[in-house]
C-alpha cells in the first residue's frame, strides 16, 4: 500500500467511525481559541468525565482571556481546586496575561507553542481546532491507536519513539479536515481502542490491526521505564487561635500543591507514632505553654501519580496567642475563619482532613 493510499484509508475509516460514535462535548464544534485552550489544559492528566464540570465552571467564572488575566492567583487556584497538577492553573494564568499583553490569541502553531504551559500536543490541538491548521496531535490516545494499528514497538517515552509517532501521525492526517481528524483519533482511543478491554471485535481496523494479529494488544504501546511510586508521611497540625480561626499559609514553589493553602505540616521519613509527633521540636513550645493536642485523622491515604501520601492530623487548641505569634514556623501563617477559608484553594487531602475535623 502506498503512503497516499494508507493515509486515505486510515483517515476515511476513522471519519466514518467518528460520525457515528464521536463524543458530544461543550468544547467541540467551536473555533474560539480561548475556550479550546481552557479545555485542552484541563484535560491534561484529567479524564473527560472529571474535567467536564470543571470546564463549565471555569469558563463561566472566566468567560474571556481578559477576565482570566485580570483575576488574582487565589481566584484562579480556587476554581482549579480538586483537579490536581496545579502548575497547569498557574501556567494558564500566566499565559492569559501573555495573551492580553500581545493583544490577541496567537493564530499559528509557533505563537501558540510559545505560551507558558503549552507543549507540542496542546499547540497542535488548538491550531487545528481553532484555526484549521494541518497540525497532527499526538497524545496518549494517539500513541495507543497508532502503536496497535501499525504494530509499532518503539517506546513512546524516548526521543526516537516520539519522533516516529509524530511523523506517522502527520503522514496519516487528513489535511482537508484536520480538526475532525484529530478529534476522531483521540475519541477512537478513548472510546474504542481503550487501555484495558478495547473493543477489538467491533473495531473497524480489526482486519488490518497488527497488534490484534500478533496478540500484542495488551502489550502496546511500550514505555522504556516505569516510574516508581514513592511514599511520603505527613502530619498536619490544625492550630486554632483564641477566636477559633485556623492558622494556614500558602505552600511555596518547588513541591506538590505549590500556591495552595494548608495548615502547619510536619513531614517524617517513616510512619510516625504519636510519641514521634509529641516529641517533635516544633510542638514543644506550644505544648509547654498549655496547648492541647487531639488526634483527628490517622493513616489517611491520598494517591498522586507517582506518590502515595499517608497523613495523620492533630488539632492543637489552648496555646496562648503570644506563643503562637512568637513561633518561628508560624510567622507566615494567617488565621482564617470558615467564610474566608471557603475563598481559598486547599489540596483535596487537606479538605478531607478538615471534613473529619468538623
Amino acid at each position: 500500500m502506498t503512503t497516499s493510499s494508507r493515509m486515505n484509508d486510515f483517515a476515511s475509516t476513522l471519519a466514518v467511525w467518528y460520525a457515528r460514535y464521536g463524543r458530544e462535548l461543550p468544547w467541540r464544534d467551536i473555533t474560539d481559541p480561548y475556550r479550546i485552550w481552557i479545555s485542552e489544559i484541563i484535560l491534561q492528566q484529567t479524564r473527560v468525565a472529571q474535567g467536564y464540570d470543571y470546564y463549565l465552571r471555569f469558563v463561566r467564572r472566566f468567560p474571556t482571556v481578559e477576565t482570566l488575566a485580570a483575576a488574582t492567583s487565589d481566584e484562579v487556584m480556587q476554581q482549579w481546586e480538586g483537579l490536581g497538577y496545579y502548575s497547569r492553573a498557574r501556567n494558564l494564568h500566566a499565559a492569559a496575561q501573555q495573551i492580553v499583553a500581545q493583544g490577541a490569541f496567537p493564530r499559528d502553531y509557533a505563537g501558540i507553542r510559545a505560551l507558558k504551559g503549552v507543549g507540542d500536543y496542546t499547540a497542535a490541538a488548538i491550531a487545528s481546532f481553532a484555526f484549521g491548521q494541518p497540525t497532527a496531535v499526538v497524545d496518549g490516545n494517539v500513541y495507543r491507536v497508532l502503536s496497535r494499528r501499525f504494530g509499532i514497538d518503539l517506546p513512546i517515552d524516548t526521543t526516537e519513539g516520539k519522533k516516529a509517532f509524530a511523523a506517522l501521525a502527520t503522514e496519516l492526517l487528513d489535511t482537508h479536515h484536520p480538526a475532525r481528524h484529530n478529534q476522531a483519533i483521540m475519541d477512537f482511543g478513548a472510546v474504542q481502542c481503550t487501555p484495558k478491554r478495547p473493543q477489538c471485535l467491533l473495531c473497524p481496523f480489526r482486519d488490518e490491526c497488527e497488534a490484534l494479529a500478533s496478540g500484542r494488544v495488551d502489550q502496546l504501546p511500550i514505555k522504556s521505564k516505569r516510574t516508581e511510586v514513592t511514599e511520603r508521611h505527613l502530619v498536619y497540625l490544625l492550630i486554632y487561635d483564641t477566636d477559633h480561626r485556623l492558622l494556614v499559609h500558602r505552600r511555596p514553589a518547588g513541591d506538590i500543591w505549590a500556591g495552595l493553602y494548608e495548615p502547619l505540616l510536619l513531614e517524617f521519613p517513616h510512619t510516625p507514632s504519636a510519641t514521634d509527633v509529641l516529641h517533635h521540636p516544633t510542638l514543644a513550645p506550644l505544648l509547654a505553654a498549655g496547648g492541647t493536642l487531639t488526634p483527628v485523622v490517622e493513616g489517611m491515604e491520598h494517591r498522586l501519580t507517582h506518590r502515595l501520601l499517608r497523613a495523620d492530623a492533630y488539632r492543637l487548641t489552648d496555646a496562648p496567642s503570644p506563643i503562637l505569634a512568637q513561633h518561628p514556623l508560624l510567622a507566615s501563617f494567617t488565621p482564617v475563619d470558615e467564610a474566608t477559608r471557603a475563598q481559598l484553594a486547599f489540596p483535596r487531602l487537606v479538605h478531607r482532613i478538615l471534613e473529619v475535623n468538623n
